[in-house]
């Protein structure tokens, strides 16, 4: 999976690559993969590192100021344009020491200058550019020379004073043992005057391994001047301080990054928190306004049955208006009749009156 998302680096966008080198690292420092096999471990033998997307109004020295936190910078090339001179927003950068650039990619990458997202990253064979014919001189001198401060060179005078202070006393030998010297030396010569026989072959030489002298060290210590003692401890402690160092920048952003994780997993749960707390209140809205429209439905429903019962009452009076008025054309009908009757009856009466009264009249 690593090798998968290292090859998608090489072709893709710049953000994305910002991305996906934050995701190589985190996904690191999660499964706590040793320096040997991280993806780092391809340009251990590269100090030069390759940062882009920062701002045009950089110049060489803002960007040292920047990237000398993690290491000393020898070189560094901003890529400017050759007509106007302005920079293209990218340079490649060298450290003196190649772990700087571990640190550096880590610590760098996908952070914001004025806006604008750094993207850092390894290069593995850097080649400086051949243009020196139209570089001016302080451009040249800086590719050549680099930007890192001079180390002053030994004399030929304290390379001999050191020589002197570390050089080991010899033994002298004693009065005896070079008279015996002589005396071998001497019957060796006479011995080859007085015969000529014919060369013997020299007997194989046997080596003998030299025993390691323990008193050596302590001697050359008592010899040895302090200076030269505190330069090398101090050499020593500076060399151990250094590596303190790398172990602490190592382990400060080892938590860093748990620090941030943990942030990230707390910010996705206050997130989802958020999400849960946004999910009930629409959940009790939508709660809230089903219930008022249940509650409007009824009052329709109620309404129209008031509305109904407003109808049928309406109906019912005029139902009893209609018999009301149905009773009183029966009550004048039946008046009219009486009337009618009690006409005839009177007529009756008159014509019973008339008639008796004609009789009466014949008789």
């Amino acid at each position: 999976m690593t090798f998968f998302c290292f090859c998608f680096c090489l072709f893709s966008s710049p953000l994305t690559k910002v991305k996906l080198i934050n995701e190589l690292n985190e996904r690191e420092a999660d499964l706590g993969i040793n320096e040997s096999v991280s993806w780092h471990n391809v340009y251990r033998d590269s100090a030069w590192l390759f940062v882009g997307g920062f701002p045009y109004d950089l110049t060489e020295g803002d960007l040292i100021c920047v990237f000398s936190q993690y290491g000393e910078i020898v070189n560094i090339n901003l890529v400017r344009d050759k007509k106007t001179g302005k920079s293209k927003g990218f340079c490649f950068i060298c450290y003196e020491d190649q772990r700087s650039t571990v640190l550096a990619v880590d610590n760098f990458n996908g952070i914001k200058i004025k806006g604008r997202t750094l993207r850092v990253d390894h290069v593995k064979d850097y080649r400086p550019p051949k243009d020196g014919e139209d570089m001016d001189e302080v451009t040249k001198r800086l590719r050549e020379e680099g930007c890192a401060p001079a180390v002053p060179e030994a004399s030929s005078s304290s390379l001999e004073e050191e020589e002197e202070l570390y050089e080991v006393p010899v033994k002298k030998p004693k009065k005896g043992e070079k008279e015996k010297e002589r005396k071998s030396r001497a019957d060796s010569s006479s011995s080859s005057c007085s015969s000529s026989p014919p060369p013997v072959p020299p007997p194989a030489v046997r080596v003998k391994e030299e025993k390691e002298d323990v008193a050596y060290d302590k001697y050359s210590q008592r010899r040895a001047p302090s200076s030269q003692n505190q330069e090398r401890t101090r050499g020593e402690e500076e060399e151990r301080r250094r590596d303190t160092d790398w172990e602490e920048d190592g382990r400060r952003w080892r938590e860093r990054e748990g620090e941030r994780r943990r942030e990230t997993d707390r910010d996705g749960e206050r997130r989802r928190e958020m999400d849960r707390d946004g999910d009930r209140r629409r959940e009790m809205d939508r709660e809230g306004d089903r219930r008022r429209e249940t509650d409007r439905e009824g009052e329709r429903r109620r309404e129209t049955d008031r509305d109904g019962e407003r109808r049928r009452e309406t109906d019912r009076d005029g139902e009893r208006r209609r018999e009301t008025d149905r009773e009183e054309k029966r009550r004048d009908d039946r008046r009219r009749e009486g009337e009618r009757e009690r006409e005839k009856d009177r007529d009756h009466r008159g014509r019973d009156r008339e008639d008796r009264r004609r009789d009466t009249d014949r008789k």
